[in-house]
């Protein structure tokens, strides 16, 4: 019962010693032995932080009154707290003494019964029982924090295997992107180089910069990849500089298509609010020069209502679009980028058959 708090057991457990307490006294009148007996009972309340004291405590109950559940409850309290058999043996001992021999009772006629080994037995029983008891609940406890700390041993093994496993594996993806995707991209480069040197077309010789110019910028962030992938979880790793609104106007000029930058006032931003923005850009250029060639797009970049806003308004395609491969998730990537930032990324055809992005920012 998870309502259920310790202070409740205490309470229920002095409540019935006292009425144990009531009903061994009923119209006795009060005197010091029925004083001692009540400071017993109440000294329960402290049996958890101070066992042994309150069980002394307990022990003129007993001896007053023969079967004392306050001293029971002491002593089983005791054997659960407790590592050292020998003094929770001793107490147990005690207890039976002071129950078989009652207040008043001499100690010739404390023998003169042929049933006394019957009485010691009565009495040493439920001493015998609480001790053995509280050990019971010490030993359960003990197993429990034993299991805890194996099923924790475990998962933290399971983490580690896990951890080995994906370290296996960015170091395996890390040595893909360096041999095959980075020796690709600078085939591209070094062609893309060729050609802008050896022709002789304006516009192929443009075609040709933004080529290689690409394809380096494709190279440089390649390597903090891969550095990243390496580094596989050991510490902090550096990783490529992060894109900032200086580098809007770069980022247009270099995308291969035919597009301005407009820049309105604005507030200052967030980093995190200025990567949205230069990604949204980055992705939105690349969908033009991919899905709409011959398109020309506009980026428009301002705050309305207190929300920095960016749209992205390409034209319609001139001539049909080639076949590239595509992972389809960009915009959603994008999309969520912007729902972390509070924002929101909507996207939709033009009616001159064009493309618009637009993300809104909160202020």
């Amino acid at each position: 019962m998870r309502w259920w708090r310790p202070w409740m057991t205490d309470t229920a457990v002095v409540a019935v010693a006292a009425a144990d307490l009531w009903l061994a006294y009923w119209g006795v009148e009060p005197d010091w032995d029925l004083a001692l007996c009540a400071l017993g009972v109440l000294a329960l309340f402290g049996r958890r932080r101070w066992p042994l004291i309150v069980f002394v405590l307990t022990l003129p109950g007993a001896y007053l009154l023969g079967q004392s559940p306050a001293a029971l409850v002491a002593l089983f309290t005791l054997a659960a707290a407790s590592h050292r058999r020998w003094l929770i043996g001793t107490c147990a001992v005690v207890l039976a003494v002071c129950m078989i021999w009652p207040f008043g009772m001499d100690f010739k006629l404390l023998f003169s019964d042929s049933w006394w080994p019957a009485y010691a037995a009565y009495a040493l029983a439920p001493a015998a029982a609480a001790a053995f008891l509280g050990q019971f609940v010490q030993a359960r406890q003990e197993l429990s924090a034993r299991l805890e700390e194996i099923t924790e041993a475990r998962e933290h093994e399971q983490a580690m295997a896990t951890q080995k496993v994906l370290s296996e594996e960015r170091a395996q993806l890390a040595r893909e992107m360096h041999d095959v995707v980075s020796h690709q991209v600078s085939l591209i480069a070094v062609r893309a180089g060729a050609l802008q040197v050896s022709t002789g077309d304006a516009e192929a010789k443009d075609a040709a910069a933004t080529i290689r110019m690409l394809s380096v910028r494709t190279l440089d962030e390649l390597r903090h990849m891969v550095n990243v992938l390496r580094a596989g979880g050991s510490g902090p790793t550096e990783l490529a500089p992060q894109p900032t609104l200086a580098q809007l106007a770069d980022l247009v000029a270099g995308s291969g298509i035919e597009a301005t930058l407009r820049i309105g006032s604005h507030r200052d931003l967030e980093p995190a609010a200025e990567r949205a923005i230069y990604r949204t850009v980055q992705e939105s250029l690349t969908n033009v020069r991919k899905h709409a060639p011959g398109a020309s797009a506009e980026v428009v970049l301002g705050q309305e209502a207190g929300a920095v806003q960016v749209t992205i308004t390409s034209t319609a395609p001139t001539r049909p679009s080639v076949p590239l491969p595509s992972s389809r998730h960009g915009l959603l990537g994008l999309h969520q980028r912007a729902e972390l930032l509070g924002g929101t990324l909507t996207w939709g055809a033009t009616p001159g058959g064009g493309w618009r992005n637009t993300l809104t920012l909160p202020g």
